[in-house]
């Protein structure tokens, strides 16, 4: 089953726990959504209003960057691992 892990810096807004998601996550899309169910919170901070990846965040499936950050239809396998980070910027 797939794992999706979150980077530490999330913890200062959300409690981030590592979840493991069912063999129906066969997508980015439906394994956030499987997080989701029970970590709500974390929805509006990983998600635009459009359900499309936040330009702040950075996703990795299998040590890949995500590559359809809107429809997010990047395929999971179910012993994959997925990384989501908060991208840093400034200078």
């Amino acid at each position: 089953m797939a794992t999706v892990h979150f980077t530490s810096q999330l913890e200062r807004f959300l409690p981030t726990p590592s979840v493991d998601v069912g063999p129906g996550a066969a997508t980015l899309g439906a394994a956030l959504t499987a997080v989701f169910r029970d970590h709500p919170a974390l929805k509006s901070y990983i998600l635009d209003d459009q359900g499309a990846l936040r330009r702040h965040v950075a996703v990795f499936v299998a040590g890949t960057p995500a590559r359809d950050r809107e429809k997010l239809t990047d395929p999971v396998g179910p012993d994959e691992e997925i990384h989501v980070f908060q991208a840093l910027s400034g200078g």
